[in-house]
């Protein structure tokens, strides 16, 4: 014991007689050692020694030496894991930049819609604004582009046809045929619009459209003539003399199958024509380049006469004021005459006597379909629950006031002779009393010149509608599928084109127990991504109602 307190005494005078400078220097040459109240807090110590840091971080933030034995191998593990971050993040920029400055696009996942979220507050007249600034038309023939065509001693031949149907099935026709004879390098002789079996109406080409601007707005792509040569002396059997006719053309035929088959009867007998001729083209079974030529042809090369187009600003105009003061409107296609009623085969709401006279004309006008009519109830059922059947005018108007349109509502009809009259559109005008059609903004007078042909009444329509605020179609056809693909085209998708759910508004029609509140719900959610937005062209929809990805770029 005496020498165990001996050796303390000894290293206590020991620590007494050292130098204080000593001290601290040995003090300092450690690294694990604190300094007191060194810009510490309040227990004089620093941050990083009340909470223990990695030995890698500490490394990093010179707290401690990175060449020490503890913190080398760690460190060289943080300085690699930054490297790699950083590397990283160097790639992924690009493709991030892309994403968040991609154009507005939206994609479909079987029969929904997905589009883009923008922060724009929904309107009732107006698509988000990135809708319309995401892309441009660019199916126009650009400055460097060459002309490859052909000169008139080398084309194939000449090709006839009649365009058969209404005003728009024609207008459809008229763009295929030019896209036919740049495929197989022959010469269009100016298309005839046929007499239709509904529209009864003989129209001319150049009653309708501006045929000098036709002509000469595609000369750098097509020949085309107006009339069939004079050294051809057989003109009266062109379209009904079996050696003159192409009569095996498909529907939706590819471009090979024109040059297989058609072309070498056209190179052996110099003119032919082609009958039928609706819907005798595809449209994702041919070349990029030749649906960006119908697309030329249907929103540049088809001009209506300057007449027609000055009477439908006419109209456009007087709807834009008929408050008083300039006001948006709504263009409704109302598709509910009598020959689409019975040629859909749907049920409708009526009384016994109408239900017998439409069995009875659907009996006389579609016998082999109709048969005993037996089998329609469940088809009319079916059909309608596909949304496959027309909406009454009381069921939009229900649509309408659903998504927050109100009474004061401009709206510019367009339609044939609703069946059923004034009874059935009583629900419709109850709701939107403001509704008129070209008949009521111009006067007999002004409207008698476009009487002599039932197309020009339908181009007035077309014109009125493309200009419209917001467009409503009630049903399918080629009406609607061009003004919807025209307002996309030429940059007017800022304004809303919709189109009705009719499968699910038939089911919301068909609960008689869901409250008002649930039914508007719906029909707002159900409608977001049914206004007219940008969609990719194939394989969803045709050319005449999505143009974008062949004919549009990015703006």
């Amino acid at each position: 014991m005496a020498e165990l307190r001996h050796a303390t005494a000894a290293a206590a005078a020991t620590r007494a007689t050292g130098s204080p400078s000593k001290r601290d220097a040995e003090a300092a040459s450690s690294p694990l050692v604190a300094s007191p109240r060194v810009g510490g807090g309040k227990d004089g110590l620093r941050p990083h020694q009340r909470w223990p840091l990695p030995p890698p971080v500490r490394a990093l933030l010179a707290c401690e030496d990175p060449r020490s034995p503890t913190a080398s191998a760690s460190y060289r593990i943080l300085v690699a894991a930054i490297a790699c971050f950083a590397l990283a993040a160097l790639f992924s920029a690009p493709s991030l930049w892309a994403r968040l400055n991609a154009p507005y696009l939206c994609r479909k996942e079987g029969i929904r819609l997905h589009c883009p979220r923008v922060s724009q507050p929904d309107s009732l007249w107006e698509n988000p604004h990135a809708a319309a600034t995401s892309w441009k038309p660019c199916a126009e023939r650009q400055r460097h582009e060459v002309s490859d065509l052909v000169s008139e001693n080398e084309t194939s031949g000449f090709i006839f046809i009649h365009a058969e149907g209404g005003l728009n099935q024609q207008r459809i026709a008229i763009c295929n045929a030019v896209a036919i004879a740049k495929i197989m390098n022959a010469t269009l002789i100016l298309p005839v619009l046929k007499q239709d079996q509904i529209w009864k109406d003989q129209t001319k080409f150049e009653d309708i459209f501006d045929v000098d601007h036709f002509i000469n707005y595609l000369k750098e792509d097509v020949r085309i003539v107006r009339d069939i040569p004079d050294w051809f002396t057989e003109k009266d059997d062109l379209f009904t003399s079996i050696k003159r006719t192409v009569k095996n053309v498909p529907k939706y035929a590819s471009a090979q199958f024109y040059i297989d088959n058609v072309l070498p009867r056209i190179k052996e007998k110099k003119i032919m024509s082609i009958k039928p001729f609706v819907d005798r083209l595809g449209y994702d079974n041919v070349p990029m380049e030749i649906n960006r030529l119908r697309c030329r042809v249907n929103y540049h090369a088809l001009k209506f006469l300057p007449d027609i187009e000055e009477m439908a600003d006419k109209l456009a105009t007087r709807m834009r004021n008929r408050t008083g003061s300039l006001n948006p409107y709504m263009a409704l296609h109302l598709r509910f005459e009598k020959g689409m009623v019975g040629l859909s085969f749907c049920d409708f709401a009526g009384t016994r006597e109408e239900k017998a006279m439409m069995a009875t004309y659907r009996q006389q006008q579609w016998p082999r379909r109709y048969k005993n009519g037996s089998h329609l109830w469940p088809l009319a059922l079916q059909k309608r629950k596909e949304g496959r059947c027309p909406l009454e005018p009381g069921e939009i108007g229900i649509i309408l006031r659903a998504m927050g349109y109100t009474k004061e509502t401009q709206i510019y009809v367009a339609s044939g002779q609703v069946y059923g009259g004034n009874n059935r559109m009583a629900p419709l005008r109850n709701m939107f009393p403001n509704m008129v059609s070209k008949e009521d903004l111009a006067s007999k007078k002004e409207m008698e010149p476009f009487k002599k042909h039932v197309t020009s009444l339908a181009a007035l329509d077309f014109l009125v509608c493309l200009k419209s605020d917001v467009f409503v179609m009630t049903h399918g056809g080629n009406f609607a599928k061009l003004i919807i693909g025209y307002r996309r085209y030429m940059g007017r998708h800022r304004l809303k084109s919709i189109k009705p759910d009719k499968g699910l508004m038939s089911k919301f029609f068909g609960d008689p127990y869901m409250p008002w509140a649930t039914f508007v719900e719906d029909v707002v959610i159900t409608h977001q991504t049914r206004t007219g937005l940008p969609e990719p062209t194939f394989p969803h929809y045709d050319l005449w109602e999505n143009p974008l990805t062949p004919c549009m770029c990015r703006a």
